[in-house]
């Protein structure tokens, strides 16, 4: 038994070389794909038409043979260029939700956004009324800490 399964995934990893396989936006496409299975759940529970599973349907299909073609597609340059605009999008709202998340954690220190440029400023928690300068642009902000 244990010889059939080696042999299964010798298959697959020769089937697969030379193909895009899975990449970050083939996974946030099959997320997107799950999230949407929710709703159509719900909508489908409220409603009992066919027109609307029939669209629910459809769009759900669309989206399967959009991440299967790109996990099977020989054409590597062009999965990986897209992959990179998607990186290029999505790691920035990343990074600020992070960011987010870790001045919310942070208790010794208070952050102030600069009005002109949008720069986040730093500040000890707990010193009373203070006057910062923006280290980018110059500009003031006065704020309790």
């Amino acid at each position: 038994m244990r010889n059939f399964f080696y042999k299964i995934t010798g298959a697959l990893s020769r089937f697969m070389y030379g193909r895009n396989g899975t990449d970050q936006l083939n996974l946030a496409l099959l997320v997107f794909y799950i999230a949407i299975c929710i709703p159509r759940a719900v909508t489908l529970a409220l409603t009992n038409s066919a027109l609307v599973r029939s669209i629910w349907d459809l769009l759900l299909l669309a989206m399967a043979v959009v991440i299967f073609f790109r996990m099977f597609s020989r054409n590597l340059p062009k999965r990986q260029a897209e992959n990179q605009r998607f990186l290029a999008w999505w790691y920035p709202i990343k990074n600020q939700i992070a960011g987010v998340k870790q001045r919310r954690l942070d208790r010794e220190h208070k952050y102030f956004t600069c009005k002109n440029c949008k720069t986040i400023c730093r500040v000890p928690a707990g010193k009373g009324k203070i006057e910062i300068t923006c280290p980018k642009c110059g500009n003031k902000i006065i704020g309790k800490s």
